[in-house]
């Protein structure tokens, strides 16, 4: 005897057509943002060891990848540079043929429909390897990084970058670089800030790909503590007040949570996640080995991010992913 002989919820579940008929959340190839490495040099596209399948570009080589994302219906990508000396500050990070600044306008030049997103943060660019200007001690000093902030937002747009991406989780960096791009006469330009950043492990690959890596402490005194969710939303609403056009949760996977309560609480704002490379690389990893279906995983692992509530996401499973949607359209 059936307890609920009306209730079957598994009639909707007995054919593919069905499934597709009911399905609540959907991913599509205009859901991504493709991390993109740049560095200096002609005809570079080295491999990331750590990362499988992902490079380091240099700038001659973007065009081809523009074309790329752009085929398989990818809006965006962020670029990430890795510049030809560091310094302390890390002058480069502003400076107009900065590595960054030469992609945008290759970038912008072969692909103007393509959305260009630029970083901007300290780690990549100073010698030290630390989010911020530093004192004698060692020290973050945050009001005078927000300066450096501002300069470098203001720079990436000169050359043409469409969205700038501050992540260094200084205190006050939406306000600040609002406040740069508009005196500089870049009012429309978005900020799509890095407003809920944790101190993860995830990152590993990531900081070898940039050589970002921090060359002594770590980013804990800046970046969230992975224990935290209700210090998220206060991050979140400090960035919506400074007039964040963006919000970005990272990393992705262990924190479908904070992604659901950002989203219940900014429904108003474009909510992105970044499914970062320590997660990218577990996949690949497992796949490697025959352990997992990349693909089902991939897939599965991205719907998931979007189901948690993210509008966009930052991805280096982009390419494959989008590829694999087209496969099944």
């Amino acid at each position: 005897m059936t307890l609920f002989p009306n209730h079957r919820p598994r009639r909707l579940r007995r054919t593919a057509a069905l499934r597709r008929m009911v399905r609540e959340t959907h991913l599509n190839p205009t859901d991504f943002i493709y991390p993109l490495f740049v560095q200096h040099g002609h005809g570079v596209r080295q491999p990331i060891v750590s990362m499988p399948g992902q490079y380091r570009y240099s700038v001659d080589q973007l065009p081809a990848v523009a074309r790329e994302v752009l085929v398989l219906n990818i809006p965006a990508v962020i670029l990430f540079g890795i510049p030809a000396h560091k310094d302390p500050v890390g002058e480069e990070n502003f400076a107009d043929d900065g590595i960054v600044q030469q992609a945008v306008r290759v970038l912008k030049d072969a692909a103007p429909e393509l959305v260009v997103i630029t970083d901007v943060c300290l780690c990549e660019y100073t010698d030290h390897g630390h989010c911020g200007l530093l004192d004698e001690d060692g020290t973050i000093l945050n009001d005078p990084t927000l300066t450096v902030l501002s300069r470098t937002a203001v720079s990436h747009a000169r050359a043409g970058a469409d969205i700038v991406a501050p992540s260094g989780m200084m205190d006050g960096m939406v306000q600040a670089i609002r406040s740069g791009l508009d005196a500089a006469g870049y009012q429309h330009i978005p900020i799509m800030s890095y407003a809920v950043k944790y101190a993860s492990a995830y990152y590993g690959p990531f900081r070898d790909a940039a050589e970002g890596a921090p060359r002594f402490g770590d980013r804990k005194s800046h970046q969230m503590d992975p224990a935290n969710v209700r210090e998220a939303l206060r991050e979140a609403a400090l960035d919506v007040a400074e007039g964040a056009d963006f919000l970005m949760v990272k990393p992705a996977l262990a924190y479908l949570d904070v992604i659901a309560a950002v989203r219940a609480a900014y429904p108003q704002l474009p909510l992105a996640a970044y499914n970062v490379s320590g997660e990218y690389a577990m996949i690949k990893a497992a796949a490697a080995h025959g352990w997992l279906d990349e693909k089902r995983v991939v897939l599965e692992t991205l719907l998931g991010i979007k189901r948690a509530g993210a509008d966009l996401i930052l991805t280096y499973h982009a390419l494959d992913a989008a590829r694999w949607l087209q496969e099944v359209a």
